[in-house]
């Protein structure tokens, strides 16, 4: 049989006596049983009260065990998660460590306030040293023995990667090199921060490596390139750039026999005067002293005024001007002022003084190769070639450094900035076309020059009469040049043709044009 619960029994008890109490004065009507009744119904209402209290409070104790069981088998379950955690980031520091071990770089750490922190075995092989913790990211030069790159400076801490990730910044250099006992180490270096959830740099990585393999390399292709550009110029000298860079080639390897192209340029042709004769009076290794010494000093002018030497004949220069008409003209000036300057360094016994003639004629050409697979050369092919020839060898005639044709003459931008006079009109053997020749006098002597230009009134009147076949007429101005410039040899020339027109007759044909049969 179940027994009854005690708690409240004695309450009851009581309760049930008052009750008797209060039948036994039933019968009578006092204030004491009104008291009496007051406080029982009191009591009764408190007992209610007390034993719903305690009814709840059952509940609560109910509700309380059972969230502290769960509490208990939470905390049993946070523990038990705690430890994986901690199992699974371990495992995870060891995989992470397993990594930076594996990778063929250095990895070196330090904390936010310098101090190293951890190297891989990589990083300690590189520095010959592992982590010395009592030391900062600002002595790691000094400890490990780090150099600016090719120097025995200690390399600069505010410019170390590692020191500059502290601050909050990436960066990389490629200029250390680590000094180990008898060897150095050049190592690239990148530096990075790495930061907190609230932007609190944590740690700075330094990661580098070893670039001896590099530098070797980059010795290596450095010298190749010097070797290359040394190669190349060495070829420049036998086949000029601006020769591919007219055929539109890179490298004279790009060249193939039979390329070429058809542009209008400006020939200039140069030659020492009685070369034959000075050469005699020298030996062959003063002959080709000479030679040298003076194309040395013609050869840069050249170049100065964007052309090129397309060959060296003997002792004379052909060379090209794609660029204009007045680059030729200039460097030709050019020339004759810097012989002038020569000349000034010889007039001697064994070093006599010299001239050379200048012809320069603009037409139409073809450039490229001529030749055979095994040996080819690079050429023009023009009647240009042959007038420019032609105009030089007059300068042999007239005794005049510099002549020009007139296709030359047009091209010039502004003619009025030379001293120019018009000198001949002339015919090459198989062509109907004349040319006129102009001599060009800026490299004169300043006396000459003056002279000259003091009779060119005299020498143009004296021209345009000649070729009307008034020669007496003519005679009269050209000789009047000679009272001003004695030596005026054109005007000699002219006075000479006009005494043997006047004694011998004018042929029906003559037009005033000269012919050049052939070189003069």
């Amino acid at each position: 049989m179940k027994k009854k619960p005690t708690l409240f029994r004695n309450e009851e008890e009581v309760l049930t006596r008052a009750t008797h109490v209060l039948e036994q004065f039933q019968e009578q009507d006092t204030q004491l049983k009104k008291d009496y009744e007051r406080l029982l119904k009191d009591y009764k209402k408190l007992f209610k009260h007390t034993k719903l209290l305690v009814k709840m409070s059952d509940q609560q104790q109910s509700q309380l065990t059972t969230l502290t069981e769960g509490l208990q088998s939470s905390n049993i379950e946070l523990q038990n998660k705690a430890e994986e955690a901690e199992e699974a980031v371990r495992a995870s520091e060891k995989k992470l460590a397993q990594f930076l071990e594996a990778i063929p770089v250095g990895v070196f750490v330090v904390d936010a306030s310098g101090k190293p922190y951890y190297a891989n075995q990589k990083a300690q092989q590189i520095l010959g040293k592992g982590i010395i913790p009592s030391f900062t990211a600002e002595e790691l030069t000094e400890i490990y023995q780090a150099y600016l790159a090719g120097t025995t400076q200690l390399y600069p801490q505010e410019r170390q990667p590692i020191v500059q990730a502290l601050k909050g910044k990436i960066s990389s250099v490629d200029d250390i090199d680590i000094h180990q006992n008898d060897k150095i180490i050049p190592i690239e270096v990148w530096g990075t921060p790495i930061f907190e959830e609230n932007g609190n740099i944590t740690y700075a990585i330094a990661v580098f490596q070893d670039i001896t393999e590099r530098k070797h390399a980059d010795e290596e292709r450095i010298q190749f390139t010097k070797k290359l550009a040394k190669l190349n110029q060495a070829y420049e000298r036998f086949v000029p750039s601006q020769f591919l860079s007219l055929l539109d080639k890179q490298s004279v390897i790009d060249v193939q026999l039979g390329d070429q192209i058809e542009k209008e340029m400006t020939l200039l042709f140069a030659d020492i005067r009685e070369f034959t004769s000075l050469s005699e009076e020298m030996t062959p290794q003063e002959n080709f002293n000479f030679l040298n010494a003076y194309l040395s000093r013609m050869t840069p002018i050249i170049h100065k005024y964007h052309g090129f030497i397309d060959k060296y004949i003997g002792d004379a220069i052909m060379a090209l001007f794609p660029t204009s008409a007045d680059d030729a003209l200039q460097a030709a000036i050019g020339m004759l002022k810097t012989l002038a300057d020569y000349n000034k360094t010889r007039g001697r016994p064994g070093r006599p003084c010299f001239g050379i003639g200048i012809g320069i004629h603009t037409g139409c050409l073809m450039l490229g190769t001529v030749g055979g697979q095994n040996r080819m050369d690079g050429t023009v092919i023009s009647d240009a070639v042959n007038l420019a020839s032609r105009i030089e060898g007059m300068t042999k005639i007239y005794g005049m450094a510099l002549l020009i044709s007139e296709e030359t003459y047009t091209r010039l931008l502004d003619a009025s900035q030379y001293a120019i006079r018009p000198l001949e009109r002339v015919k090459v053997k198989g062509k109907s076309k004349a040319v006129t020749v102009y001599e060009v006098f800026d490299s004169d002597a300043p006396k000459i020059k003056e002279l000259k230009n003091k009779t060119l009134a005299d020498f143009e009147i004296g021209l345009a009469l000649y070729r009307q076949k008034k020669f007496a007429e003519a005679q009269h101005y050209f000789k009047q040049m000679l009272r001003v410039y004695a030596d005026d040899k054109a005007a000699l020339i002219y006075i000479e043709r006009c005494e043997h027109f006047q004694k011998d007759g004018v042929p029906d044909d003559w037009d005033g044009v000269e012919a050049l049969d052939s070189k003069c």
